[in-house]
């Protein structure tokens, strides 16, 4: 099994200042730029795991810069080249702390919000007699604010521009460039025999005008449902057969973990480990159609600094 990537302690040229996410680490450079390094950490539960998951940056890196080339033509991004197979650079943006997250299915938070008995998410309808894994008539935008800390809270359109968090024009075209994302993403999920069920975007702002930041449609941030058979699984009351990172959620449910007060993290064995691995191998496979090449974990943290450091200096000539 690979070596896996924890924590990165790197030096870059022009460096200002290292911001720590719960599975990227975001270095801002001198001019303007940024080095997203996607560690091999997983979280589950706004907790992060004892163990990394060899590949697994990897995975996430490169699924998410397939997408942002593949949807330029409907909204700029942040990025600007990815130099190292866990890393990539790109510019910096103010970022426009909401979270757009939209909903093809009644699945994941918006089913256990409609089984308590509530018919509104975010200001948004959702209609009677629907059942989980149930298509919504149309996708719904259920907004996230972004907790600097802890779990970002629902929030409504109305909320949002009544706060002045957003101003309303900036945040119809995030709801126009949301949708049409999520169009992008659903016929691409569609011509790899999957459903994007439900995902979510960040933006910023950069020169005055909105930009497409972070990741997209990648496994931590998506859930994919397979297509086929569907249909019938929905008929039988089955659960769908799912593509996302659901199942370490399973597994720490199953072991007494759900990041509740007093609870204790049970320690992952390698087996499973390596099942992760696996599936994340897996999950870039369906989503992409390509085969994946492991990139060399010898020595991963010299690899990245080489890396990035050739770019830098490449792209300051």
């Amino acid at each position: 099994m690979g070596n896996a990537i924890t924590e990165s302690t790197f030096t870059f040229k022009g460096q200002k200042s290292v911001y720590n996410g719960k599975v990227r680490d975001v270095y801002t450079l001198d001019n303007g730029l940024l080095v997203m390094v996607a560690s091999d950490r997983i979280s589950a539960f706004d907790h992060i795991l004892p163990k990394g998951i060899p590949h697994k940056g990897q995975v996430l890196n490169q699924v998410a810069t397939m997408f942002l080339k593949a949807t330029e033509d409907i909204v700029p991004n942040w990025l600007i080249g990815t130099p190292d197979p866990s890393v990539a650079v790109g510019y910096a943006c103010d970022p426009i702390r909401v979270e757009m997250v939209i909903r093809g299915y009644m699945s994941g938070h918006a089913a256990r919000e409609y089984k308590a008995g509530k018919r509104m998410l975010c200001g948004v309808p959702m209609p009677e007699g629907m059942k989980e894994n149930d298509r919504f008539p149309v996708p719904i935008i259920t907004p996230a604010t972004k907790a600097e800390e802890g779990h970002d809270e629902d929030i409504s359109r109305e909320e949002i521009i009544a706060q002045g968090i957003v101003p309303e024009d900036i945040y119809v075209q995030l709801e126009e460039y949301t949708r049409a994302l999520f169009q992008r993403g659903t016929e691409m999920a569609a011509e790899q025999g999957l459903i994007l069920v439900d995902t979510k975007y960040e933006f910023g702002i950069r020169n005055g005008k909105v930009v497409l930041i972070d990741e997209i449609h990648t496994p931590d941030s998506s859930r994919y449902f397979y297509a086929d058979g569907y249909e019938e699984r929905q008929a039988r009351g089955e659960a769908q057969k799912q593509l996302s990172k659901e199942f370490v959620r399973q597994w720490l449910i199953e072991n007494g973990f759900q990041g509740l007060e007093g609870q204790t993290m049970p320690e992952m064995p390698s087996e499973f480990v390596e099942v992760v691995t696996e599936r994340y191998i897996e999950l870039y496979e369906k989503i992409t159609g390509k085969s994946f090449e492991r990139a060399d974990t010898s020595d991963i943290s010299l690899r990245i600094q080489k890396n990035v450091d050739a770019f830098l200096e490449e792209l300051n000539h």
